[in-house]
């Protein structure tokens, strides 16, 4: 059932009630205060129509299956409408009799009763459906709260893990200057000892050439 349809139902209802009251009391009446109510009552059938025609519009929008219910009402509706205006020219004229009066305002009476009724059964239907909305939301924040609960723990556990890498990047960064030290120090350190070959090397060939002169000069004398 469209919300919109049940509004406009629910102001033609309780306009319709009220129509059917007036009427009856505008029969018993004389004078310019009967010219005065039955102008009231007119307005009033013209309110009716406008909620009718916005009712029918809303009705046709609708799918197939609700469409025909709601145009079924509306046949109804309008039917009661005609009777109120068969009524109102019948008090114009002065055909209106009080057992006609009386009729009408038993019917208006079951109207008025009709629309509370409905009015009520309306009301608990949307109080239900707000208690089911309400247990969705606390439901919908508990899952939330559950949520942030769950998000919180995470991005705590991201951040240590962060911490963990930031702290093994500086570890391997001082590994990597620790390493670049020690290869400097092993190329200072092959330097040398290259070095220390040659001059090794160099000592060793100066003794042999003295070794070699002194065997020479004794050999010679």
């Amino acid at each position: 059932m469209s919300s919109v349809f049940e509004g406009y139902e629910r102001q033609y209802c309780e306009l319709s009630a009220n129509l059917s009251a007036t009427c009856a009391a505008a029969g018993a009446l004389n004078g310019e205060q009967k010219k005065q109510q039955i102008s009231e009552i007119k307005a009033g059938i013209d309110d009716a129509e406008a909620l009718i025609r916005k009712m029918d519009l809303e009705a046709r929008s609708l799918q197939a299956n609700i469409k025909a219910v709601l145009l079924a009402k509306l046949r109804e509706y309008k039917s009661d409408l005609n009777n109120i205006k068969s009524t109102v020219k019948k008090i114009e004229s002065g055909n209106f009799n009080p057992s006609a009066r009386d009729e009408l305002l038993e019917s208006g009476m079951t109207d008025v009763m009709t629309a509370s009724a409905d009015q009520r059964e309306r009301l608990m239907m949307a109080t239900e459906r707000l208690n089911k909305s309400g247990d969705r939301i606390k439901d919908s924040r508990r899952t939330m709260l559950e949520s942030e609960e769950i998000g919180a723990s995470i991005l705590q556990d991201l951040h240590s893990q962060r911490q963990s890498l930031l702290h093994a990047g500086d570890t391997l960064h001082g590994v990597d200057n620790n390493i670049g030290k020690s290869k400097k120090i092993l190329s200072n350190m092959s330097r040398r000892m290259n070095k220390n070959k040659w001059i090794i090397s160099i000592i060793t060939a100066i003794l042999v050439f003295v070794i070699i002169l002194i065997l020479y000069f004794k050999l010679s004398k």
